[in-house]
């Protein structure tokens, strides 16, 4: 049997290797070795004992890569033919010089405990035009830095995910102790409306991930959160949300109904209370050509 190291992708024999992971880290306890997992695909955290997991072929690995990036670059043509046609005009003004305009989309601040989603999730808000800073940040150090990072870039949306999971299914729904990193989620989302009361910037709000503490994480603040049925949600979940308040409309309000069919479980893995859009236009007085 092949030793288990870190940073082998992985799945978990009792489970079926239903789900691919990244060992994250490998631990010593009283019961034994035990590695802290990641999700490849699923925003999800975990963990195992090293016998039960086995490490994937490669061959299947590229598979799944491929099946992932093939799914981003879709769903990035399906955002493109949906908000990017002529009417929409994304950073480019009137043609009309007696009435120029330009549209402006909302800027969104995105914290991202994965390295890889952060580069994926990059990749896919620039690929529609979109003005994001996305960092990436451990989940138990965002609530310490997204005060500081607010500041630094007035955003308009917030997005706060990574990895989570509950530590025993099934049981403990409102206990905090019983997720991996909800407790983080919803710390930095009180740092975030601390931002908002001192700046009055009225903020919409993502945070969690797969089986997140979605009534701790609502009554914190946001306005959309993982997971009502506390289930996996797939790591583009997070964009999709971000991304519709983004391309609506100031004064149009935005509800998870609005959204719902976009994401992989619907109202299952994601819901919230809703929020205004952050789309704007602005009048201008001068001619250009382009922008952004």
């Amino acid at each position: 049997m092949n030793k288990i190291r870190k940073g082998d992708i992985v799945g978990r024999k009792s489970y079926g290797k239903d789900i691919i992971f990244v060992v994250k880290n490998i631990i010593n306890t009283s019961k034994g070795a035990m590695a802290i997992l990641t999700g490849v695909v699923d925003r999800i955290e975990a963990d195992s004992k090293i016998e039960d997991l086995e490490i994937i072929e490669k061959n299947y690995i590229k598979k799944e890569m491929k099946r992932l990036d093939e799914k981003l670059s879709n769903k990035i043509k399906e955002a493109k033919a949906e908000y990017l046609e002529p009417e929409y005009r994304i950073g480019i003004f009137s043609q009309n010089q007696s009435n120029q305009e330009k549209i402006v989309t909302g800027k969104i601040l995105h914290l991202d405990g994965d390295k890889k989603y952060s580069e994926k999730s990059y990749r896919y808000y620039k690929k529609l035009g979109l003005n994001a800073v996305v960092k990436n940040i451990p989940e138990y150090r965002q609530p310490k830095l997204v005060y500081n990072l607010l500041e630094i870039y007035n955003p308009d949306i917030l997005v706060v995910t990574g990895h989570d999971g509950m530590i025993k299914k099934e049981a403990g729904y409102h206990d905090i102790y019983n997720y991996r990193n909800s407790k983080y989620f919803i710390e930095t989302v009180k740092e975030a409306r601390q931002y908002d009361k001192d700046y009055n910037k009225n903020l919409v709000i993502f945070a969690g991930a797969c089986q997140s503490y979605f009534e701790g994480i609502i009554s914190a603040g946001a306005n959309f959160a993982s997971s009502p049925a506390r289930i996996l949600i797939d790591f583009l979940d997070p964009l999709v949300v971000a991304e519709k308040v983004a391309f609506t409309e100031k004064y149009k309000y935005i509800t998870i109904d609005d959204i719902a069919r976009e994401l992989r479980d619907g109202k299952r893995g994601v819901s919230g209370i809703g929020a205004n859009g952050k789309m704007k236009n602005i009048k201008i007085n001068s001619f250009y050509t382009n922008e952004i």
